[in-house]
């Protein structure tokens, strides 16, 4: 995965793991409003606990199931 096309440009040159304690901003087309409605929402600060979110661990689990649902 080229992760420069996740990322915002200040972010590029990051270890994953210093990106995925970044703010969620730090994705691309997240803005610095987006992640405050997911911080009021969801407590979510970083990259990390977006992706620990048990919504979206429910939702990619959902959809990789129904790929394989005949």
């Amino acid at each position: 995965m080229n992760i420069n096309k996740a990322v915002d440009k200040a972010f590029e040159s990051k270890s994953l793991k210093e990106i995925a304690d970044s703010p969620v901003s730090a994705l691309q087309g997240l803005s610095e409003g987006d992640s405050e409605l997911l911080l009021k929402a969801f407590n979510v600060k970083t990259i990390r606990d977006l992706a620990n979110l048990n919504y979206v661990k429910w939702a990619q689990a959902i959809v990789t199931l129904s790929d394989t649902e005949q």
